[in-house]
């Protein structure tokens, strides 16, 4: 009997110690399941990163490519000067060299990963945008192109560049100010055309070649040119 009362303390000890030990455990596990909860949200947020293509970054704007879209871009307005003036064979040779330009400049950034940038893949369609939308207007006012084909042309246009600039608030980095917004050096999205994309800017780009080439070989109202219209 007397053995019993003193095992009783001892039974309480072993019973303490199972007691802390099981909490200790349950505290780990816890601990454990909190962080593989943070590290599940930091591969999602990096997933994330990665499908939107998200990079914060100022990067150097000199690159070859970027210097052929800026080029494309000087010679824009030079192009539709030449339209309204009616010099329609140096206007059409600045047009395909402009097209070479664009040919080349993508061909260097898939080429040569140096030469790649963010603002490159997005001053490169911002330029060819700029001398579609400009040559469809001249042509348009010469009457080389219907309204209503110019008109359904920049309001697609202009759809795309305001979801464009939805899209760069959203994603760029705070403090969101006025300058940093329309900071070209500050990158936020990667712009990548669709399929659909690319192949309605070559039906405009064909109908536009084939308009402003119109008035040299004195096809102005050739049947072929008509279904592009």
């Amino acid at each position: 009997m007397l053995s019993l009362f003193r095992s009783i303390p001892l039974e309480a000890k072993q019973f303490s110690i199972f007691v802390r030990t099981l909490r200790r455990f349950s505290s780990l596990s816890s601990q454990n399941e909190q962080n593989q909860g943070e590290k599940l949200q930091e591969e999602q947020k990096k997933h994330n990163q990665k499908k939107f293509e998200f990079v914060f970054t100022n990067e150097r704007l000199t690159t070859i490519p970027n210097l052929l879209s800026g080029g494309r871009i000087v010679a824009t307005p030079i192009i539709g000067w030449m339209v309204l003036n009616e010099l329609y064979s140096p206007a059409c040779t600045l047009f395909v060299i402009a097209g070479i330009t664009d040919l080349v400049d993508g061909f260097i950034a898939r080429r040569f990963p140096s030469q790649r940038s963010l603002f490159g893949s997005i001053i490169d369609p911002v330029a060819d945008k700029f001398l579609i939308s400009t040559l469809f207007v001249t042509l348009t006012y010469m009457h080389l192109i219907p309204v209503y084909v110019t008109v359904i042309a920049l309001l697609r246009d202009a759809m795309l560049v305001t979801g464009g600039f939805i899209l760069r608030y959203k994603m760029l980095e705070p403090p969101i100010t006025f300058g940093r917004f329309f900071d070209p050096t500050i990158s936020s999205i990667q712009i990548r055309p669709s399929k659909i994309s690319k192949f309605n800017t070559g039906l405009q780009l064909l109908l536009l070649s084939l308009s402003l080439a119109s008035p040299i070989f004195h096809f102005v109202d050739h049947p072929a040119l008509q279904m592009l219209r």
